[in-house]
């Protein structure tokens, strides 16, 4: 990590605030041999025993990526009854489609996709694009927390499980990726660079949230936690059982969100966002620094795919690729520079943690 995190502090001895936090509070979820098992099998029986009466046991969210389509095996091979949900914003590779029927088919799960209004959605990404913030890709976020709460809730499940996982993602600086639920920020952003009032978009801020876990009892369970999760293997697993296939870049299932984390956050803010899955892997145990930094030599995106990214993505989006560039090319910004409830969030998300200690990090 380094300063590209305008937010991050080093100690006396060089280590950052994000590695510090992780060996003394994030290591606790990784991988511990059986204590993780027995774990994995509590969480299961616990998922199975409030899944009774139900339709499903759980509801998986379904990107196609590798995290999700992992765990939809684990989950598969541990019996439990799924509904998959994927939320289609109209940025999904063919790879990542192919990806999920394939998982929904051979694995034998129930599946819906969750469509976005496209025309509402497309303003909200260039109101976000405009706004030159590295929260570009919070649209998605947002809305694909809002569908697995609302898909559960209409089944009466209290389950969702994510990919989610520490063991490559549990660094990631806020400044890098500010909370996607704060609607005060949200909509700031929205009302000045969008032109289309949100009429059909899901929306998921705290008040919703709050609703869902403790007047619904529904929760995020992140099995991928209290397994040995090694991204390789688990490629490998993919491809030969699953008919699986690789759409060539951390995150580029969605081709848009793959071209922002890797050309427009580099480019435009100076973020690697490598550096944090690679700070995570070193943390872990899974690399060293020097193949990190090895690796950090060369560029997060192709040179040569590039311009035509930026032609598609500007044809979607009903823009010019000039005006796309202009966009491109306006000031930075960040999360501080707008309306913003995070002062008001923290105090609420911390005070759930203590009451409710069993959920920790885990959470949110």
């Amino acid at each position: 990590m380094d300063t590209s995190d305008p937010e991050i502090s080093f100690d006396s001895i060089g280590n950052c605030n994000h590695c510090s936090e992780f060996i003394e509070k994030r290591s606790l979820f990784n991988y511990r041999g059986a204590e993780s098992d027995l774990l994995f099998k509590q969480e299961i029986a616990r998922i199975k025993k409030e899944g009774q009466g139900k339709s499903y046991d759980a509801i998986i969210g379904l990107s196609g990526g590798i995290d999700s389509s992992y765990v939809a095996h684990l989950c598969q091979k541990a019996g439990l009854r799924l509904l998959a949900v994927h939320l289609d914003n109209g940025w999904n590779s063919e790879e990542a489609v192919q990806n999920i029927r394939n998982i929904a088919r051979k694995l034998k799960i129930d599946y819906e996709s969750y469509v976005l209004d496209w025309e509402e959605f497309k303003d909200l990404q260039v109101a976000f694009l405009k706004a030159a913030v590295p929260e570009a890709d919070t649209p998605t976020d947002i809305a694909i927390l809002a569908a697995l709460h609302k898909v559960a809730s209409n089944y009466g499940v209290k389950n969702i499980i994510s990919g989610g996982n520490f063991a490559t993602e549990g660094i990631l600086p806020g400044a890098w990726h500010y909370n996607a639920k704060d609607l005060r920020y949200f909509n700031h952003i929205q009302k000045t660079f969008g032109t289309k009032p949100l009429k059909h978009f899901p929306k998921f801020g705290f008040l919703k949230e709050m609703y869902y876990k403790i007047f619904r009892g529904i929760k995020m369970t992140y099995l991928l936690n209290h397994v040995l999760f090694i991204k390789e293997e688990a490629i490998s697993f993919l491809e030969k059982e699953l008919d699986w296939k690789y759409y060539g870049g951390k995150h580029y299932e969605s081709l848009y969100t793959g071209f922002i984390q890797s050309y427009y956050l580099f480019t435009k803010f100076g973020i690697d966002y490598r550096r944090a899955t690679l700070s995570s892997q070193i943390c872990t145990g899974e690399t060293t620094r020097d193949e990190a930094l090895l690796i950090l030599e060369t560029l997060p995106f192709s040179d040569d795919k590039v311009l035509a990214e930026k032609k598609y993505i500007a044809k979607k989006l009903g823009l010019t690729l000039e005006a796309l560039e202009l966009i491109f090319a306006s000031p930075a910004h960040w999360y501080t520079d707008y309306p913003n409830d995070k002062k008001r969030l923290n105090f609420i998300y911390n005070s759930y943690r203590k009451i409710f200690k069993k959920e920790k990090l885990a959470s949110f």
